[in-house]
């Protein structure tokens, strides 16, 4: 049986762009400067918010290989292998495997919608999984794909012994809760996919998160998961609650454009996206600067 820790904070990386829309390795290096201080267990590369339906496969796994020099050992590596169809995710996990990922993290396909029924949900998962030489984490993020992976399929699909966790970012504590009752049994861990239901998802049985605004206010976010871990629950309360509206800044309401431009806020380097997402606008750029004064950072 594959098994890996996957405790604590996993920030899904940005990819930096120069204007010209091609990867700046310089600023890639300079935010990872400033990560590596952080208590991060490790990070994803390409997942949504690495803008990966973007980018070419050979983009996708030098992006990998790159992490693998800056991230300071012990730190994991999850990587985005998830294809549209199930040879190419078996493909492209076996090379994230070989660029130096220690798990794959695979959305769910879903262009055609129809077709995506729990049956084939799970016949896509399984042959990943088995064809995998490394541990497969689920990925199930409906605002961006439409298709919520059902409880019954990750409980099915968690007995298989290289699937050992789900990342969740739809926000349905009932299902989560649901899930690791039903899972207790089978060596699988659940992360939350979000800052914004990370304290609940904890109090649930959940064992770490993957959040966008941990690209961010990593340190905030990875002080959440220690007052949590350390029984400090009316701390990590009134955290929690701080955290929630610049959390869904950086996903809800501006998404990629709003996280790169919060990142920029705060010393690092988000850069442009990749067309055909859109900068923002003045007015919205002043309201994410406002949502996030309270932090600090660099405001001017």
């Amino acid at each position: 049986m594959s098994s890996l820790d996957l405790s604590g904070i996993f920030p899904p990386i940005v990819t930096p762009f120069a204007d010209n829309e091609e990867v700046n390795y310089d600023k890639f290096k300079d935010n990872f400067s400033k990560w590596n201080e952080m208590t991060f267990s490790g990070y994803v590369v390409q997942g949504s918010n690495g803008e990966y339906a973007y980018m070419r496969a050979e983009e996708k796994i030098d992006l990998v290989r790159k992490v693998r020099e800056l991230a300071p050992k012990g730190k994991l590596i999850l990587a985005g292998s998830g294809c549209e169809a199930t040879r190419d995710t078996i493909e492209m996990t076996s090379e994230m495997a070989e660029a130096g990922a220690d798990a794959a993290l695979v959305v769910t396909p879903s262009f055609y919608k129809r077709g995506m029924t729990a049956e084939a949900l799970e016949n896509h998962f399984t042959k990943v999984a088995d064809s995998s030489p490394i541990p497969v984490v689920l990925y199930s993020v409906p605002a961006n794909t439409g298709i919520d992976l059902p409880a019954e399929c990750i409980i099915k699909l968690s007995s298989h012994p290289n699937i050992i966790a789900l990342k969740d970012s739809g926000g349905d504590i009932t299902k989560i809760g649901y899930v690791i009752h039903k899972t207790a049994g089978n060596n699988f861990q659940v992360l939350a996919g979000s800052a914004s239901f990370l304290l609940a998802s904890y109090c649930l049985g959940a064992v770490g998160g993957v959040c966008a605004l941990a690209n961010v206010l990593g340190r905030e976010v990875c002080k959440l998961h220690e007052l949590h871990k350390h029984g400090k629950m009316e701390e990590a309360k009134l955290l929690q609650h701080k955290l929630i509206l610049p959390n869904t800044a950086v996903t809800k309401t501006f998404g990629v454009p709003g996280l790169k431009k919060s990142m920029e806020f705060f010393g690092f380097y988000g850069g442009p996206t990749r067309s055909p997402l859109l900068p923002l606008k003045e007015s919205q750029e002043a309201e994410l600067r406002q949502i996030f004064k309270q932090f600090g950072g660099y405001q001017e």
